[in-house]
């Protein structure tokens, strides 16, 4: 950090929640730890981070990106054009803003502005939200002075002395969400089990398509569904189902604190996001990855949990005849969902944003190095 001037830090994330909303976590961090930092984010005016970052109230800056589409000749005629573009922008953003320290979590822009960063001899910190890292982070964290993991099993991607054990940043409400509380909320008895399903913020249509034929199944007797749909599929949803007093349909989960306390087992996809919000609530899940991501990075998130008998992992093609069948065996046993809770809430890394800031600040010159986590991997 230059003498006498506040912190000045440049996020890069984009394209995904997944990849902004742990940027966010860690900018608020920051903030809060020193008030007088000056942070900006570089993202696209095209994806959620151009309407997400201002509301959290931080500046953004447009960069154009390259995005590779496979399988698509035409379409990949303007990719180097639009890359060199991207990296020239880059750098006259960091040459204008003059970082500290460039942040990296991931999206096609993170690309080049931290290689913008590095090339100006700026500090890079990357974090790696999924098991199995991907290519922009592979990329970048060859330059990076710090990279930051949720998961051992990507410390393979990168050169293993600059990793650090720090987790995903989650959202602080998620902690200490009452199960009474959360049962009110969504109108479930106290006595009954309650499962709860979601494919992520805008739902899924391969969730909906099986749980239209499997929900009377799976809400019976004494067990309820909570499902959330998205936005774009509740009103066919609903027309389907009917009125079923078991099932709570939502578009949209906007208090996930209390439908994660209420649940007694949660069935969603393996983004490193969910993955996280279940370690943290110590939720007992079924993870049924998407084979429509990138290099199946959330089968490998998956795996890790599974490994450590805090999920079980359903592929989406066995959804249809074995969903029923892993809910009725798991959560019948009371025993094996306290132990799959407690495994994961052992995984959780409550303090994840706050490391990653405090070692951000460290790089920037504004933080004491006494201070700071002891995320290091070793060995």
């Amino acid at each position: 950090m230059r003498d006498g001037d506040r912190p000045r830090i440049l996020f890069a994330a984009g394209g995904t929640g997944g990849h902004v909303y742990p940027a966010i976590a860690v900018a608020d961090e920051i903030r809060r730890l020193n008030p007088l930092s000056a942070i900006v984010f570089a993202g696209t005016r095209d994806k959620m981070e151009w309407d997400a970052v201002p509301k959290a109230g931080y500046e953004i800056s447009p960069i154009t990106v390259a995005g590779f589409q496979r399988g698509r000749i035409v379409q990949n005629l303007g990719t180097p054009f639009k890359a060199i573009r991207g990296f020239l922008q880059s750098l006259s953003l960091v040459r204008a803003f003059d970082p500290d320290v460039a942040v990296g979590t991931g999206g096609y822009v993170a690309g080049p502005v931290l290689a913008a960063a590095a090339a100006l001899k700026r500090r890079v910190v990357v974090q790696e939200q999924n098991a199995y890292a991907g290519v922009t982070n592979r990329l970048v964290g060859r330059w990076a002075d710090e990279i930051h993991l949720a998961f051992p099993e990507a410390v393979k991607f990168f050169p293993k002395e600059r990793c650090h054990m720090t987790g995903n940043p989650t959202r602080s409400e998620l902690h200490g969400a009452d199960r009474s509380e959360g049962r009110a909320f969504y109108d479930v008895p106290s006595e009954a089990q309650l499962v709860f399903v979601f494919g992520g913020s805008l739902g899924s249509e391969a969730f909906n398509r099986v749980l239209v034929d499997l929900a009377p199944a799976i809400a019976r007797e004494n067990r309820f569904l909570l499902w959330q749909t998205g936005p774009r599929y509740y009103d066919r949803v609903v027309q389907t189902i009917g009125n079923n007093e078991r099932i709570r349909l939502r578009r949209y989960i906007d208090r996930m604190d209390l439908a994660y306390a209420a649940s007694d087992l949660v069935v969603a996809r393996a983004g490193a996001s969910t993955c996280s919000e279940l370690m943290m609530t110590g939720t007992p899940s079924i993870l049924v990855p998407s084979p429509n991501v990138a290099e199946d990075h959330q089968t490998r998130n998956a795996e890790s949990l599974v490994s450590a008998n805090a999920a079980a992992l359903l592929k989406e093609s066995d959804m249809t005849n074995l969903l029923v069948e892993t809910i009725d065996t798991l959560i019948t046993d009371q025993d094996l969902l306290h132990t799959m809770g407690a495994a994961a809430a052992q995984l959780a890394r409550p303090e994840a944003a706050t490391e990653i800031a405090q070692a951000v600040l460290r790089l920037a010159g504004a933080f004491e190095a006494n201070d700071l986590y002891a995320g290091a991997v070793h060995g």
